[in-house]
């Protein structure tokens, strides 16, 4: 009696055409995921920067000049190294006008410099970045 040991190369093929059909499927999937892991990842991190730099202000009557003077000038409101923008790899984003600041990151858009403020406390979300501020948001997108 005759007995098959083994695979034939087509059932093979055939295998890792399907293996590859549903790794085609799954992997625009688990991207659209990890974005959003980084925007709620960001939005922790904005929230927590954002009561850093209010609580500075009262403590100092003056916002820092730079992110990176949180860790030194009142340690204890601070985290001791400041995190960074996971969209980027590189520090958030932060100015400031009069009484206002915006604390932003780049977004899955990636693009820099996309948050301003402006001496009357707007905030322009100009590229749909991820931020937070004091002042008061518009949507200046058309």
């Amino acid at each position: 009696m005759f007995s098959r040991k083994g695979f034939t190369i087509l059932e093979l093929l055939i295998v890792i055409a399907v293996i590859a059909i549903l790794v085609g499927i799954a992997l625009p999937r688990f991207k659209g995921m990890q974005d959003e892991g980084n925007i709620a990842k960001a939005k922790g991190e904005l929230r927590m920067l954002q009561t850093a730099v209010e609580s500075f202000l009262i403590h100092t009557g003056a916002f820092p000049a730079a992110l990176a003077n949180l860790t030194t000038a009142v340690p204890q409101i601070a985290p001791t190294v400041l995190p960074t923008d996971p969209f980027g790899g590189a520090a958030y984003g932060y100015a400031t006008a009069g009484s206002y600041f915006v604390i932003w990151s780049i977004g899955p858009g990636a693009v820099a410099g996309a948050a301003t403020i402006t001496a009357a406390g707007v905030a322009a979300d100009t590229q749909q970045c991820i931020y937070v501020t004091n002042g008061s948001p518009v949507d200046t997108t058309p």
